[in-house]
């Protein structure tokens, strides 16, 4: 079996476990942040967590740059860099900016999400660098790629501001958890969640890719359930929590 008909075998089989993980979620939250829970084994400081996970993201991703066949265009460093920036900063920054006091991370959740980076990252990472031939510069004026990339910083907006409002809601050495307002979370519980759907959505368009669709199906797989929960604990810890609120999509649910 060479390479290539691997690839395509472990695309199918990505697509199928992403519906087994999102039907699995929506009956059990991931148990780490406000949903950590005792009982799924020992669990290390939530930072170091996140930066082991999300960091293969970017190394992968980066190491099929080097060793990839395909022709090195303006079109591939783009989204090259849209990858880098994105992982670089949700690996390096972002555990660093957490102000809340997390009881951790089980090792299992670490080792599950360390898998799944390490995975997208080779699939679209090859995908991008070696397996496709259809990124010349040509595909800088295709409506799917400015449609992608416009949508993919619409997200990182929306993501970013939303992270922000909510590290604003403690100061340095405060722990617990407040009821958000400012910007989408006027409408929903959880913009920080619908930005990355977004962010992954444009990709998936920007690349015009099973590797990239699928990247998308997993972030809805993941984040929708976990949207779905973080609504339901605001409800349960907080009674003036907005009525008119939705969890994902305003006005929605």
């Amino acid at each position: 079996m060479n390479e290539q008909v691997l690839f395509n075998n472990l695309i199918v089989g990505w697509f199928v476990l992403a519906v087994v993980v999102f039907v699995a979620l929506l009956l059990v939250a991931a148990p780490y942040g406000r949903h950590f829970r005792k009982g799924w084994g020992p669990a290390i400081n939530s930072r170091l967590a996140w930066v082991i996970m999300e960091a293969a993201a970017p190394l992968v991703f980066a190491a099929c740059f080097v060793v990839g066949r395909s022709p090195i265009t303006v079109t591939t460093m783009i989204f090259l860099g849209l990858w880098e920036a994105h992982y670089l900063h949700r690996a390096f920054i972002y555990p660093l900016s957490l102000r809340t006091r997390s009881e951790g991370m089980p090792v299992a959740v670490l080792g599950l999400g360390l898998l799944f980076n390490v995975v997208n990252g080779y699939l679209n990472g090859r995908y991008i660098f070696t397996f496709s031939t259809s990124y010349g510069n040509d595909w800088l004026a295709d409506p799917r790629f400015i449609a992608g990339v416009l949508g993919f910083v619409a997200g990182y907006v929306i993501n970013r501001r939303a992270d922000l409002t909510l590290r604003s809601l403690r100061q340095p050495g405060e722990s617990g958890y407040r009821i958000p307002y400012g910007g989408l979370y006027r409408w929903i519980s959880c913009p920080n969640y619908l930005g990355e759907v977004v962010i992954w959505a444009g990709w998936a368009l920007a690349t015009w890719s099973l590797p990239g669709l699928a990247f998308a199906t997993w972030t809805v797989a993941n984040l929708v359930p976990r949207a779905r929960a973080h609504h339901a604990w605001y409800r349960e810890h907080f009674p003036d929590y907005p009525p008119g609120r939705k969890a994902f999509l305003p006005g929605i649910w």
